[in-house]
């Protein structure tokens, strides 16, 4: 990665089929009720999309010409916010960034509590004012073999997890989404348990890569990049890095994560990017960097191996995927 100081068979992603498509209702729905607890899920069509948005412009353009620590440049401002996995507002990529025009990203708390000694709300501006953000520069690698270099502005997530003293008995951090089906459509379609959940050992998330990213090219974080605040994991597949976060619990069990939850067999809870073990439907070895058109291939924790693999001294990372 790159920090910087800054205030405030290869298979296409588009070939993929969504979840819902290919798993039948009644299975999925049985699927669906071993989560702990019920969860009550309205059903509705999403709203018909807006044919144009105003996007947010960046604060710094040159920052399109900075790249990585291994030397790639990252993707332009278009590119990250009309490619976009969201499934709170659509299945579909580029339909994300007109539906989440209207989603309110200010104001925004987020709450950090269970096993910890301080468990505090805090508001956004709060977490920016007490950590001071600054940019780093991240590889992003979906789960679908594809992938961006984005420059985040963030703060790690240790520090936030220490200043609410988490206990000794604090193993996982469990993570959740905001639930607003009037402004994020896609939380209207009952084939996914929302609110969207995610976890990280403790030890992971206390990890210096590990970030909550508060804005991205020297601005604002947008709606559909996971605006107010979303969580970053570089060495992880994208869908570990749980968009417009809300609540923050530390735990003494490893929790239940939406995708680990729908498909085990497809989405593990670790879901380390490792070109060795290839998803059931496609290959992991390469993935396709938005912008080009020659395929590259997959590194090892995403290229990160150096800081992170000691964290998983003697797991097999062929079958805890």
């Amino acid at each position: 990665m790159t920090s910087t100081k800054y205030s405030s068979s290869s298979i296409k992603s588009s070939e993929i089929t969504p979840k819902q498509v290919y798993l039948s209702r009644r299975d999925f729905i049985k699927a669906a009720g071993v989560i702990a607890g019920s969860i009550a899920l309205s059903a509705c069509a999403p709203k018909a999309m807006p044919t144009t948005q105003a996007l947010p412009t960046p604060q710094d353009p040159s920052i399109s010409k900075k790249t990585d620590e291994l030397g790639d440049t990252v993707n332009s401002f278009d590119d990250i916010t009309n490619y976009n996995n969201y499934y709170e507002f659509t299945t579909n990529k580029g339909g994300v960034a007109p539906l989440a025009a209207q989603f309110k990203t200010s104001p925004w708390d987020v709450e950090v509590y269970g096993l910890a000694a301080k468990p505090k709300k805090f508001t956004l501006d709060e977490l920016i004012k007490l950590f001071q953000p600054e940019e780093r520069i991240y590889r992003l690698r979906c789960v679908e073999a594809w992938s961006m270099v984005i420059p985040w502005v963030g703060f790690p997530l240790a520090s936030l997890l220490k200043a609410v003293e988490p206990t000794s008995e604090a193993k996982y951090v469990r993570f959740e989404t905001v639930t607003r089906p009037d402004e994020m459509p896609g939380q209207k379609d009952r084939s996914y348990p929302w609110p969207y959940q995610e976890g990280l050992r403790i030890d992971e998330a206390m990890n210096d890569l590990t970030l909550m990213a508060t804005g991205m090219y020297g601005g604002e974080l947008p709606a559909q990049n996971g605006g107010g605040m979303r969580l970053v994991v570089p060495w992880k597949y994208g869908f570990k890095s749980i968009k417009a976060v809300i609540k923050i619990e530390l735990v003494a069990a490893q929790p239940a994560t939406m995708w680990n939850t729908i498909n085990s067999n497809e989405y593990g809870f670790y879901s380390n990017v490792n070109p060795e073990v290839d998803h059931p439907r496609w290959s992991q070895s390469s993935e396709r960097r938005i912008g080009e058109v020659q395929r590259r291939d997959t590194l090892m924790f995403n290229g990160y191996a150096e800081q992170v693999a000691h964290l998983y001294d003697g797991l097999d990372l062929k079958v805890d995927y």
